[in-house]
């Protein structure tokens, strides 16, 4: 049997027996949007919140206020005082997590079904009456401090990218970093940390997926009893502001203290909710997705690079397509970015195999169902189909989406966005001994 077939059966036979994703939505009173899934292969539940607020709904000036409040929103309410979330979940047997973006803030917890009505308290309980205490405020304000210095002062690829960034954007928020500048970090006042918190948790901003040992009845009492009564709040206003057409390259050059240069090149295109979607990840798996893509084959085995990486990630506006490349001791960088240009030209002018472009939605479809495996990544997916492709259905649509693009497809975006015009190049050049910081 053929590669090639062996590769459409494969994919065949994924869109055949793949699950659908049940879910049963609800909208509480308050404009929460409860999205429930029920698995009853293990007796845990994950449940996720879904803010959509990230760094692209702060200001200059106060950068950074969405993160922090990741680490605020474990440091005490009403009910629940400073340190007691992780230390009563954890005793009932849950561990819990956060994270940050540019557009969203979203915590998750994991626990046994036996302790869903705590989880709803315990969560309700910052909802509605964080405790701002000045102490904990100060103490969280040096964490984040020393977060980003670790993050991004003193580690060679957070400088490069926050540069990167801030060179690729001219208008749009997505310019400043999520954790925000020091600067801004060291000033917020008390009165700009309560309207964030009022404004990016309003309940009427959030979506709460629930999936696991659940009934859909149980989640919906627990879900009106504790979170309806939370008052609805004025939510972020809408982002008005687009990034310009970008109508020229753009460069920026990093010197600091490294062992080996590194390359981020940026390409701005739609937002994920945008048609083109589906062929830009199944570009990004061509190029650089597993041993046999072109990136790696050209420059991981021509040991041009260490590492040679392509793709996007999810964004409510127009966003990014990212590629990474850290050349080996003793490659130029300018050796690895003309092999990295060569291959996206050679994509853009030659259309990919029938086999080649079958690979890679099959590397993509693989993944996507290894990972529905477990409730935590259902609950994941669910809310982030929810809310950047603006309909959690469409979890249920993800192989029709990949197994729909084309060679053809794939060929018109690299054309269309992969453009020298529309590139912004990061380089960052290593300094050691007396000329670090000259």
């Amino acid at each position: 049997m053929s590669i090639r077939l062996v590769a459409v059966l494969l994919l065949a036979v994924s869109w055949c027996f793949s699950q659908q994703v049940e879910v049963k939505q609800h909208m509480l009173e308050n404009g929460m949007k409860v999205l429930i899934h029920e698995d009853h292969d293990v007796p845990n539940v994950a449940m996720y919140l879904f803010f959509k607020v990230g760094s692209r709904n702060e200001q200059p000036g106060t950068t950074g206020l969405s993160h922090f409040f990741e680490h605020m929103m474990f440091n005490g309410a009403k009910k629940y005082g400073p340190k007691e979330f992780d230390i009563v979940l954890e005793k009932a047997g849950g561990r819990n997590n956060a994270y940050t973006s540019k557009d969203v803030t979203v915590y998750t917890d994991f626990l046994p079904d036996s302790a869903l009505e705590l989880m709803f308290d315990m969560e309700a309980d910052r909802l509605k009456d964080l405790a701002l205490l000045p102490e904990m405020v100060a103490s969280e304000r040096q964490v984040v401090s020393n977060e980003r210095r670790m993050a991004v002062d003193n580690n060679p690829f957070g400088t490069l990218y926050e540069q990167l960034n801030a060179t690729a954007y001219t208008a749009h928020p997505y310019q400043w970093p999520v954790i925000g500048w020091a600067s801004d970090i060291e000033q917020w006042t008390r009165e700009e940390l309560e309207h964030h918190y009022r404004m990016g948790y309003a309940p009427n901003n959030c979506t709460v997926v629930i999936a696991g040992a659940v009934k859909e009845a149980d989640v919906l009492r627990l879900a009106k009893k504790y979170f309806e009564p939370i008052p609805k709040q004025v939510a972020p206003p809408p982002v008005r502001t687009v990034e310009p057409q970008q109508n020229g390259e753009r460069r920026v050059t990093v010197y600091r203290r490294a062992q080996l240069p590194l390359q981020l090149f940026s390409w701005h295109v739609p937002a994920t909710s945008n048609e083109d979607t589906p062929a830009l990840a199944v570009l990004g798996s061509l190029l650089s997705q597993g041993r046999s893509s072109r990136l790696y084959r050209r420059m991981v085995d021509g040991e041009l690079a260490l590492r040679a990486q392509c793709g996007g990630n999810e964004s409510l506006d127009p966003g990014q397509f990212l590629c990474i490349v850290a050349p080996r001791s003793g490659v130029e960088p300018e050796t690895s970015e003309r092999a990295l240009f060569e291959e996206i030209e050679r994509l853009r002018d030659e259309a990919p195999s029938t086999q080649e472009l079958q690979k890679a939605k099959n590397q993509l479809l693989a993944d996507y169902f290894r990972e529905l495996k477990t409730i935590a990544n259902k609950a994941n997916f669910i809310g982030n189909f929810e809310v950047f492709h603006g309909d959690w259905r469409k979890v249920n649509g993800y192989d029709a989406m990949i197994g729909g693009v084309s060679a053809e497809d794939v060929q018109r975006v690299a054309k269309k966005y992969l453009t020298a015009r529309n590139r912004t190049v990061g380089t960052l050049i290593p300094e050691k001994g007396e000329e670090a910081g000259q």
